[in-house]
C-alpha cells in the first residue's frame, strides 16, 4: 500500500481507534494553527486573558475575553498621552496587563495606564517620591477604583516597572471567558 492509499484508507476508516486518532489530529491541527496565528498577530502563543474582577467596568466586564499584544510589539500610551488623540476601550490611553510588583505565578491585573514617572518623582499631587520610575495605573471602575493602583493594595507605592508588563489590550469578546472562569486553575 503506498502513502495515498493509507492516507485514503486513515481517512476513510470507520474503526473506532482510527476514528479517534483522526478526531484528536484534527483538534491538534486545529490549535496548532491558532496558535501560530495568535504568534505572528499578538506575539503570544496564547494571547488571551478573562477579566476576572469588574475593576475596568464598563469597558470590561468580568467574564469578558481580552486579547492581549505582547509589548514586545507595541509601545504604551498613557491616558495622559493619549488625550489629545488616542482612545482604548472607550477611553485615552492603553490598557496593560501587568505582573504586581513583577511577580510570576500570581494573576496579572488589567488596568489603564494613566501616566509615566521617573524614579523620584512624586507619584500622585502631594504623593510620595517614586521608588523607580514605570506607570501609574488605575482601573476604570469609578466606584471600585477611585485611587490609583499605587495608592491601594494592588501596587501599593510601587510605579509599573516597564518588564513587569505583559501586553496590551486590544480587543475584547463578552462573556466567553465565563467558560474559562469556571474551570479550575492548574
Amino acid at each position: 500500500m503506498n502513502l495515498k492509499e493509507s492516507f485514503h484508507a486513515f481517512k476513510e476508516s470507520d474503526d473506532f481507534f482510527v476514528s479517534l486518532a483522526r478526531d484528536i489530529l484534527t483538534v491538534l491541527g486545529a490549535v496548532l494553527i491558532f496558535a501560530t496565528f495568535s504568534q505572528i498577530v499578538f506575539g503570544m502563543w496564547t494571547p488571551m486573558v478573562a477579566v476576572e474582577s469588574g475593576s475596568m467596568e464598563p469597558h470590561m466586564n468580568i467574564g469578558d475575553i481580552v486579547f492581549i499584544q505582547s509589548i514586545d510589539r507595541t509601545q504604551v500610551i498613557t491616558y495622559e498621552e493619549g488625550t489629545d488623540d488616542y482612545t482604548s476601550f472607550k477611553s485615552y490611553g492603553n490598557v496593560i496587563l501587568y505582573k504586581p510588583y513583577g511577580q510570576e505565578g500570581v494573576t496579572p491585573i488589567i488596568h489603564r495606564a494613566m501616566y509615566y514617572v521617573e524614579e523620584g518623582e512624586s507619584m500622585w499631587e502631594g504623593g510620595p517620591p517614586a521608588p523607580h520610575s514605570g506607570y501609574i495605573t488605575k482601573g476604570d471602575n469609578i466606584v471600585t477604583n477611585k485611587y490609583y493602583d499605587q495608592q491601594g493594595q494592588v501596587s501599593y507605592l510601587m510605579p509599573v516597572k516597564e518588564e513587569w508588563i505583559i501586553g496590551i489590550a486590544r480587543y475584547k469578546i463578552p462573556y466567553i471567558g465565563y467558560l474559562r472562569l469556571m474551570l479550575p486553575s492548574f
